[in-house]
C-alpha cells in the first residue's frame, strides 16, 4: 500500500550504528527513503547500516557525531540536506542504559544519562525541526521506553527511567508546538528488546525474567520496532501526533 511508501523521503536517524536505530534506518531505506545514518565516532556498525540501505537501492550517508553537541548535530542535519535533499523524516534512537542504586549513583552518571538520552534527543529534534519548519513538513519519531511510563521491577535505573519519561513529555510538547506547522512528533516506547546490550552473556539470567514477565512470553526483536517507525513516519499516520506508542508485548497491562 502506498500509505506506507516512503519513496522520496529524506530520513535522518541517530543511533543508527546498532540495535533499534540500525534496524529502523535499514527499514526506512527498504520502505523507500534515502537515509542519513548518525552514530558516535568509532561506531563499528555504521558502515554496515549504510551498506544495507544502499543494498535496498537507496542513497545513504554515514555521519559521526555526538548528539550532546548542538553544533555537531546541526552540522549533521545540514550535511544530510546538502547530500540527500530536504529533510522530511527523522528517528532519534541514540541512547544508553546502565544501572546503579540511587543512593550510590555518582552525579556524573546521572548527568551523562540525561545528557545523552534526553538533551541529545532535544538537540536532535531541535535541529531536525528547524529544517522541517523551513521545508514546511516533516515527521519526527523519538525512541523512548516503557520505562518512561512504569518502573521496572528489579532494575536500579532511576536515571534511565527519568530520561525516558522526559523523552515522552518532550515529544508531546514538541508535537503541540509544531502541530499546525506541518510537523508531526511521536514516540515509540519499546519493551524488553534483544538489543546488543541485552544479548551479553552476563545478562542471560535477567533475560529469562524479562521473558517471564512479558505477557507475550518473549522479548522483542529489534526488527519489531521497524513497522511502528514506518507507520509513524508515513502517510498512514498523517493525523497522528503527540502519541507514545508502546511496543512492549503487553507488559504495561500488568
Amino acid at each position: 500500500m502506498d500509505l506506507f511508501d516512503l519513496s522520496g523521503d529524506i530520513a535522518f536517524v541517530t543511533g543508527a550504528g546498532s540495535g533499534i536505530g540500525q534496524a529502523i534506518a535499514i527499514g526506512l531505506g527498504k520502505a523507500g527513503a534515502d537515509v542519513a545514518c548518525l552514530d558516535r565516532a568509532g561506531s563499528a556498525g555504521l558502515g554496515e547500516t549504510v551498506a544495507a540501505v544502499e543494498a535496498a537501492g537507496r542513497r545513504a550517508v554515514a555521519i559521526e557525531a555526538d548528539v550532546r553537541d548542538k553544533t555537531a548535530v546541526e552540522a549533521a542535519v545540514a550535511r544530510t540536506e546538502a547530500e540527500l535533499g530536504p529533510l522530511t523524516t527523522a528517528v532519534n534512537a541514540a541512547g544508553i542504559a546502565n544501572a546503579t542504586a540511587a543512593e550510590e549513583m555518582p552525579e556524573e552518571q546521572w548527568r551523562t544519562m540525561l545528557d545523552i538520552n534526553l538533551t541529545g534527543i532535544f538537540l536532535s529534534s531541535q535541529a531536525e525541526g528547524a529544517a522541517m519548519l523551513k521545508n514546511g513538513r516533516g515527521s519526527i519519531v523519538n525512541i523512548a521506553s516503557m520505562s518512561g511510563s512504569i518502573v521496572n521491577r528489579g532494575l536500579l535505573q532511576v536515571h534511565y527511567n527519568t530520561s525516558k519519561a522526559g523523552v515522552i513529555h518532550l515529544t508531546k510538547s514538541l508535537a503541540m508546538e509544531w502541530a499546525q506547522k506541518g510537523i508531526r512528533v511521536n514516540a515509540i516506547s519499546p519493551g524488553y528488546t534483544l538489543t546488543p546490550m541485552n544479548l551479553r552473556p552476563e545478562v542471560a539470567e535477567q533475560r529469562k525474567i524479562f521473558e517471564d514477565t512479558t505477557p507475550m512470553g518473549r522479548m522483542a526483536e529489534v526488527d519489531e520496532m521497524v513497522g511502528p517507525a514506518i507507520f509513524l513516519s508515513s502517510k498512514a499516520a498523517s493525523f497522528v501526533t503527540g502519541v507514545d506508542l508502546l511496543v512492549d508485548g503487553g507488559f504495561v497491562c500488568w
